[in-house]
C-alpha cells in the first residue's frame, strides 16, 4: 500500500493494520523518518516537501514492486507526507511484513534507501538565511548503490 498525504499518520495503528489477521507473518520491520532541527550545521525552522502528484505515486509503486519481487513479503506500506513540516514531525513510514525477520528487515532497509534516491520529492528547508533547496547527498546514492550490486550479483 502506498499513500502520499499531507496529514500525519498514527504509527501504531498503521503497523497493526499491516499485519492484522495474517498469522503467517513472523516479523514486521519499520522505519519512520522525522524532521530534524539541524542539517549541515544550520538550524532548520521547518521543511516544505513538494511532489508531483501521480508521478510520485507511480514511482513509489515501482519501488514497492521491486521489493515484493526480491523478498517474500506478506505486506508492505509506504506513507510519505508533503507540505510544511516542523522539527519532530513524521515525514515517512516504510514498513514490511514477512514470515521471516531477515526479509522484513532487508526489504525495509532497501525501500528507505531507494526512496531517498528515486522518489520525486523536493525539500525546501527554512533556515535563518532563508529557504534553501536540499541537494541529493552522495551518502544516499552510496546506500542505494549497494542494492544495485546485490541485484547484479556482484
Amino acid at each position: 500500500m502506498i499513500r502520499v498525504q499531507r496529514e500525519d499518520f498514527d504509527l501504531g495503528a498503521e503497523l497493526r493494520a499491516l499485519s492484522d489477521g495474517d498469522h503467517g507473518i513472523g516479523g514486521v520491520a519499520s522505519f519512520v523518518g522525522l524532521v530534524r532541527d539541524m542539517a549541515a550545521g544550520e538550524n532548520i525552522g521547518a521543511m516544505t516537501l513538494e511532489h508531483y502528484p501521480g508521478m510520485t505515486e507511480k514511482m513509489l509503486g515501482r519501488i514497492e514492486a521491486e521489493a515484493l519481487e526480491r523478498w517474500p513479503l506478506n505486506a508492505s506500506l509506504i506513507i510519505h507526507r508533503y507540505g510544511r513540516l516542523e522539527p519532530g514531525d513524521q515525514i515517512v513510514l516504510v514498513a514490511t511484513a514477512s514470515p521471516h525477520r531477515e526479509a522484513a528487515l532487508e526489504s525495509c532497509h532497501f525501500l528507505i534507501d531507494w526512496l531517498k534516491t528515486k522518489a520525486p520529492f523536493w525539500k525546501l528547508e527554512d533556515t535563518p538565511d532563508g529557504g534553501q533547496w536540499v541537494d541529493a547527498r552522495d551518502s544516499d546514492d552510496e546506500a542505494a548503490a549497494r542494492w544495485r550490486k546485490q541485484a547484479d550479483g556482484s
